[in-house]
């Protein structure tokens, strides 16, 4: 079984591999090479400990401004009102 690198570099990694490594998309990849036996390695990256909150909830509720929806969103409009 074998596949091509792209003109950008991409390769696809056979779906028995992906499913017999569990490497399913967003797995990442670390690459090595071994000049020795002429091989490109792959291993899956060590797995870093996420918070299953997503990025923007973080931020939720973090403006203080003191400000209603009503005055954020006032300030936000054309002054023209086009």
């Amino acid at each position: 079984m074998g596949t091509r690198i792209t003109s950008k570099g991409q390769v696809t990694i056979p779906v028995d591999i992906r499913e017999a490594a569990h490497a399913g998309a967003g797995t990442e990849l670390e690459w090595s090479y071994d000049a020795v036996a002429q091989r490109i390695i792959a291993t899956k990256a060590k797995s870093r400990v996420r918070s299953r909150r997503s990025r923007f909830s973080v931020l939720r509720g973090t403006a203080g401004t003191g400000m209603t929806t009503e005055e954020i969103m006032a300030l936000t409009r054309d002054p023209n009102g086009t």
